[in-house]
Formats: C-alpha cells, structure tokens, sequence
C-alpha cells in the first residue's frame, strides 16, 4: 500500500482513516482504515466522526450509496478549534479506507475536510471493487437459490 500509494502519500500532512460508528467499531474491535493508516509512514489524525449508523453499503447500487452516507460525517466532537486549525486549515490529507467501489463514502469525507479547511484531500485504498461485477454476482447467487 505505501508502494503503490507513495505519490498520494508523499508530502501529505497527514492520513485520516475513514471512522466506523461507534457502535460498529465496538462490536467489531478494530477500525480496518485506521489499522491500515498506522502503517504508512505519515501522521494518523482521528479527526472524522461518523454520526449516524448507516446500513451496509454492499447491496446498495451508486446513487443508494451516495444517500446512505449523506450527513453521515462530520468533525470529531474531540476536535477543538486550535488542533482543527492546526491539522487542517491549508492541510493536505490522505483519505485512508480499505476498500473503494463507487467513491461515496470518500467523497462525503472529503467534504466535511474540505469544509474544516484542508487544502487538498487524497484518498488511497487497498482495493477497488467494481460494482457492476458486485451485482452480477449478486444476481448470480439469487439466481443460484
């Protein structure tokens, strides 16, 4: 990932991972883009929250996704104005997740950093799945059963 990404990577302030809900995290242990994030070689910030609990992204085709995650983000409550203003205003961020399909969840995170005052907002991932296939494979299960 830091090979592949090293042009995202590379004079970026900062990596964000993408944040479960709280609730999602605790029942899974572990935040996936924030496990991933740690290893990279450029500062972690935690400074997305997910405000609301969305429903599972995989059965949901693009425009399903962009509403799913609409409003889902905003700025960690821990945030306090003097550390938003140190690790965002004029920043450029790398926007970590494991996986990117249609772009939807990104894109709602980049705007809420975009908002804060990040200058620029990158987003590496380890895999992009197409959607497409996703539902031929779906439909190949139903018709399957």
């Amino acid at each position: 990932m830091i090979e592949a990404g090293a042009h995202l990577l590379n004079d970026a302030d900062w990596v964000v991972p993408v944040p479960l809900h709280p609730w999602r995290r605790a029942r899974r242990g572990f935040n996936q883009a924030e496990a991933l994030a740690r290893h990279l070689g450029v500062p972690m910030r935690r400074v997305l929250w997910r405000v609301r609990a969305t429903a599972p992204q995989a059965a949901l085709d693009a425009r399903a996704r962009r509403r799913n995650v609409e409003g889902a983000f905003n700025l960690s409550p821990w945030l306090m104005l003097r550390r938003r203003q140190q690790w965002l205003e004029g920043r450029t961020v790398v926007l970590i997740d494991d996986v990117r399909t249609t772009g939807a969840t990104l894109d709602a995170c980049a705007a809420v950093l975009k908002t804060a005052g990040a200058v620029e907002v990158r987003a590496l991932t380890v895999a992009k799945a197409d959607l497409h296939a996703v539902g031929r494979e779906r439909s190949r299960t139903e018709t399957a059963a």
